[in-house]
């Protein structure tokens, strides 16, 4: 079963039941919505690849775009801290996940509506991650570029950004 995440939790996708019905051009009595294409391991069909994206494209239509918008910047965020906690670090790459994350929190604010708060707290929590872990980094060994990315090394300029 798919599901799409939204800060509120993991949301099914809701499926049509599968009804019994009979096919107008084969007169065969089969599953509306399933056809070769579920548990049978087969392609799905052009129809049914249609009838799921209209159903999804109304699954979006339906859902209030703060959500859909959280859901993303969520996603920044993931990546982000995947980033801070690879061995070693990936900085540079991190600062731009937070970067973009900063553009939309900052940017629409209260109008994430219930999300907003919960979205600022984590961008402060990744800002501070990453201005320890860059710090630890410098103090441990100096410059920080051997062994980690080109353009990591720029001093104070790798964290102006970061500190918005």
């Amino acid at each position: 079963m798919s599901s799409l995440w939204t800060p509120g939790g993991e949301r099914p996708i809701r499926r049509d039941p599968e009804e019994t019905q009979t096919s107008p051009e084969s007169g065969v009595t089969g599953r509306t919505g399933t056809g070769t294409g579920a548990g049978t391991g087969a392609e799905p069909t052009p129809e049914e690849m249609r009838a799921q994206m209209a159903e999804l494209q109304e699954q979006l239509a339906n859902t209030p775009a703060n959500v859909v918008i959280a859901n993303h910047v969520f996603g920044l965020f993931e990546l982000a801290a995947l980033h801070l906690s690879l061995q070693p670090p990936q900085l540079d790459q991190a600062r731009l996940a937070i970067d973009a994350m900063a553009a939309v929190v900052e940017g629409l604010g209260e109008r994430l509506g219930e999300y907003a708060g919960e979205l600022g707290d984590g961008l402060s929590q990744l800002r501070m991650a990453y201005v320890q872990i860059n710090a630890a980094r410098q103090g441990a060994g100096g410059s920080h570029v051997a062994g980690g990315e080109a353009g990591e090394g720029r001093g104070s300029d790798a964290s102006d950004s970061i500190g918005s």
